[in-house]
């Protein structure tokens, strides 16, 4: 898409269901731990606070839509990001936001330096 060109309905409505999607503390808090590397259902319930079965019943909405992977590992099923642009939504979305859930200040800007 060109940076210009303006969203198709069809873009719209797929960005609205991700956002809404992660619209869930619980499922953002669960991709935020695996933007950071690759767990199994076990571990990311207990990081997140929450029991398996629920845990399960996210990560498999998570995954239907592709914003995670799942790859099995024996009798586990291991949660991954493939997705440069969801680590870096992520990312971006934390970085805007203070730990006191406040809008973080913007850094400061530099000043131009004179290379003449």
């Amino acid at each position: 898409m060109h940076a210009d060109a303006e969203p198709t309905r069809a873009q719209l409505a797929a960005a609205a269901a991700t956002f809404a999607l992660l619209a869930s503390p619980t499922r953002l808090h669960l991709v935020w731990l695996i933007t950071r590397g690759s767990y199994d259902v076990g571990t990311l319930a207990k990081r997140v606070g929450v029991g398996i079965a629920t845990a399960s019943q996210h990560l498999a909405k998570l995954r239907l839509v592709g914003v995670i992977t799942a790859r099995r590992e024996g009798r586990h099923h291991i949660y991954a990001v493939d997705d440069p642009h969801i680590v870096t939504m992520v990312e971006q979305i934390f970085d805007h936001i203070a730990p006191d859930g406040s809008l973080a200040p913007d850094p400061p800007s530099r000043p131009a330096t004179d290379t003449a």
